[in-house]
């Protein structure tokens, strides 16, 4: 993300004047740490922004003027840290998409029996994507306006979502604990059912995060012939869905 411009001097005047927006796109629980990675302050800013204007009018409507304007900062000082528009949304992609493969992984990892291991990888997919919706719906639906090179690096990063679910349901039917004659086709119906709660999900509705994410674990259980889901964290996750 090295700078074409040189104009440290207008990204200094801008971060000065700018207020700080981390976290404040989503609106639900606290501010969401997928951009910790994200260095300085401005580059980061600058991301915050893109998301919150590509969620409300998709990425080919909004310009490098609106994001800088929604981060207090010029349009001159956007290009010290990303060369085009089409960066700023691989860069929210592959945070997202990374962010995504860490999930399902660590709660795939965090328990033992395929059925506890599949319920607690569905709840946390699903909670992120409801107390992150505004991201989220970037991350998984403006994928078409990547460039090729960065679409097909998102793309493998999907794969490998698919993969860890699709490792979790062979356990299962290993196992005898799930009867899935499709495991392929069940893990992309189940990760199809987790992303679309960013599309439908608002704060202020009657589910908070936590428990929508309880409710579709123990949808997927049953779809796949398991038990019902296991007591998990239902704890609020700030807001509240639909």
């Amino acid at each position: 993300m090295a700078a074409e411009t040189g104009a440290e001097s207008v990204e200094s005047a801008d971060a000065m004047d700018a207020e700080d927006t981390e976290g404040a796109v989503e609106g639900v629980g606290e501010p969401d740490d997928s951009w910790g990675e994200v260095a300085p302050d401005a580059a980061r800013r600058l991301l915050l922004a893109a998301v919150e204007a590509f969620a409300e009018r998709g990425f080919h409507a909004t310009t490098t003027r609106d994001i800088a304007s929604r981060a207090g900062m010029s349009p001159a000082a956007l290009y010290i840290h990303y060369r085009t528009k089409e960066e700023l949304l691989y860069q929210i992609s592959r945070v997202g998409h990374e962010r995504s493969v860490r999930i399902l992984t660590e709660a795939g990892n965090s328990a033992v029996t395929p059925a506890d291991r599949l319920a607690a990888a569905v709840r946390a997919f699903v909670r992120w994507h409801a107390e992150r919706h505004t991201t989220a719906r970037v991350v998984q639906y403006e994928l078409n306006a990547l460039a090729e090179e960065h679409y097909a690096e998102i793309v493998a990063l999907r794969r490998r979502s698919e993969e860890i679910l699709r490792g979790i349901l062979q356990d299962g039917v290993a196992a005898g604990d799930f009867t899935v004659p499709d495991i392929r086709g069940t893990a992309l119906a189940v990760l199809s059912l987790c992303v679309d709660v960013a599309r439908w999900f608002r704060a202020g509705g009657t589910r908070t995060p936590g428990e929508i994410g309880e409710f579709y674990a123990g949808l997927v259980l049953k779809m796949v012939g398991a038990p019902a889901a296991p007591a998990g964290d239902t704890a609020d996750g700030g807001g509240r869905g639909a």
